[in-house]
């Protein structure tokens, strides 16, 4: 099977500041891949992806999106093109109902497919044409059918595994063809991990294309079609998921073995 690239790093760097995060990075991701990023804390893993879901700007480098340029679009351009992002920590609107969170996330891109409406002083969301906002919204409550037993609740009121598929809903509202999580293990009760690896699993198979920063690289590895090591803020080491996962450099440094 030919692969189709989706999403290409050309020597990317990014600084905050005068602190260089990201010296020169280079990696692809292929249509219908989990690839995984892997590294310690401040290695640059996540200035990754907020470079490339443009929340960041690089100072130097291309990331191509469909063959088209997309560093200097600003960052609802990037959801715009298909790219969605789950960032670190959730970052949910805890004032916001769970409906709400959904509602936002879906503003952004397609708006012209979408119509929501006030649940106090109008009808439900209304579907618009194929691939509508309530067909989005039905498809997030089937995939966690928690967020629609508990739509009216406050966000902040969730656990935080609740709240991460919140995040991960939320972001597929947008009606992503690449997602970019950013620790989605982080926190959370270990019946909720099993959850979540559980759905990104299913979300690939569906053929949604995942980039994934993972504390859990053990995890992520056994996941993953492909993986990448950044340290430093570069790429030291890339390799198949299992290629990875046996690497005896990598089992010292990340897995505890």
């Amino acid at each position: 099977m030919r692969l189709i690239t989706m999403l290409k790093l050309e020597n990317i760097h990014t600084s905050y500041g005068h602190i260089k995060a990201v010296k020169g990075i280079d990696l692809k991701i292929n249509k219908g891949e989990i690839v995984c990023l892997i590294g310690s804390n401040g290695a640059g893993k996540s200035t990754t992806l907020m470079t490339i879901s443009g929340i960041l700007k690089p100072v130097k480098g291309r990331i191509l999106f469909d063959d088209e340029e997309i560093h200097r679009l600003p960052p609802h351009k990037i959801v715009a093109k298909g790219i969605s992002q789950v960032p670190e920590g959730r970052r949910i609107f805890p004032k916001l109902t769970v409906r709400e969170n959904l509602e936002m996330g879906a503003y952004s891109v397609h708006s012209s497919q979408f119509t929501v409406h006030s649940q106090e002083s109008n009808p439900p969301l209304q579907k618009e044409g194929r691939g509508g906002f309530s067909t989005q919204l039905e498809y997030v409550f089937a995939l966690f059918p928690v967020l629609k037993e508990r739509q009216k609740q406050m966000g902040g009121t969730l656990s935080g595994g609740e709240q991460q598929m919140l995040a991960i809903g939320r972001a597929l509202m947008s009606k992503p063809r690449l997602l970019l999580l950013d620790e989605p293990s982080l926190g959370l009760a270990p019946i909720f991990v099993g959850k979540i690896f559980k759905t990104i699993k299913e979300l690939n198979a569906e053929g949604l294309t995942i980039l994934l920063v993972e504390q859990n690289a053990k995890a992520a590895l056994k996941l993953a079609s492909r993986g990448y090591v950044i340290e430093s803020g570069r790429v030291t080491k890339e390799g198949g998921g299992r290629e990875l996962l046996n690497d005896p450099d990598i089992k010292k440094a990340y897995l505890g073995e």
